[in-house]
């Protein structure tokens, strides 16, 4: 486990850095000049070259590299081209809405998609109904799933607010109603493919020589599902979701713009509108960090859940 955890760990930094440099060479050189997009097609050479030199765009572009990699490893993104406020700070404000909206949304998708196909009464009772379910889930964009969801819920029958953020310390219950439809709206997919991936592995599981004892020996159908079949099925979920976390971050793009939500994603999409380069960098490289920490995470549990695979 230990020698996983190092290998895994020194490959996160070399693709970090690696796609770190491919973002920053992106933004500031193959999408041409950050000033002339900043100020415009009108803006005069004079203003072009005053700019470029205001923040360093003159410079060679692996210096400038050198430059903003250095000040990032302390923490430094520097500071917004719009705002002129901290690029960390901004980030700082806006990664819990993000990092709550994601981790509530993966962690229903799972429960939905493992607690429909596992449980007896579930599998008899919601089959057909989470069927339908996973059909509209991988097969309708989010973002009509979020727009019905408000047209439904919001506009039809005035249960839930339509957009907007309320922190818990504004009132848990209003917290709840204002993060219920983003969460419903991004889990939808998620909720689809693991309960797909999941189905198919159940199915294989039930057909094993142990659960075939294990009924044999006159274990309940519960104990036989929950005891025996969902830790051996649940494991490529697990894979899953360390590979979804990805898609779930572009996902978290389009609905915290749908519902206004204050999060790492609205801030993105701005930025990108603003031609706020620093931002995009921050976010991107961000999005990055977690995404490769939760693959090494998602490896972490596969290997603990199942210990013959487990690497020493």
């Amino acid at each position: 486990m230990g020698r996983l955890i190092l290998t895994r760990l020194a490959m996160m930094a070399v693709n970090v850095l690696a796609i770190s440099a491919l973002l920053f060479f992106s933004v500031t050189t193959l999408l041409g000049s950050p000033a002339a997009m900043m100020l415009g097609e009108d803006a005069s050479p004079a203003a072009v070259a005053a700019l470029n030199t205001q923040y360093g765009f003159d410079r060679p572009p692996i210096e400038q590299f050198g430059t903003w990699i250095g000040h990032a490893l302390q923490g430094d993104f520097g500071r917004s081209f719009i705002t002129r406020q901290s690029v960390a700070a901004a980030i700082a404000d806006c990664v819990p809405v993000t990092l709550e909206l994601t981790v509530f949304s993966i962690l229903l998708a799972v429960v939905l998609a493992v607690g429909s196909s596992t449980a007896p009464v579930a599998r008899r009772l919601v089959g057909a109904a989470s069927t339908a379910a996973i059909l509209i889930g991988v097969t309708v964009p989010n973002f009509m799933i979020g727009i019905s969801l408000i047209l439904a819920f919001s506009v039809g029958l005035g249960w839930l607010p339509s957009t907007g953020w309320v922190s818990w310390s504004e009132g848990a219950l209003s917290h709840l109603q204002h993060i219920l439809l983003p969460v419903l709206t991004l889990s939808a997919y998620y909720f689809g493919v693991f309960s797909i991936v999941y189905r198919a592995e159940y199915r294989d599981v039930c057909e094993r020589m142990f659960m075939r004892v294990a009924r044999a020996k006159g274990l309940g159908e519960w104990r036989v599902a929950f005891r025996h079949a969902m830790p051996n099925a649940i494991l490529p979920v697990i894979t899953f979701v360390g590979i979804s976390l990805g898609q779930l971050t572009g996902g978290a793009v389009v609905t915290e713009t749908i519902f206004s939500m204050p999060g790492t994603g609205r801030l993105f999409v701005s930025a990108i509108a603003g031609h706020d380069f620093p931002v995009m960098l921050a976010v991107g490289v961000m999005i990055v960090v977690g995404v490769v920490t939760m693959n090494l995470l998602a490896d972490i549990a596969y290997s603990l859940a199942n210990p013959q695979i487990r690497h020493e």
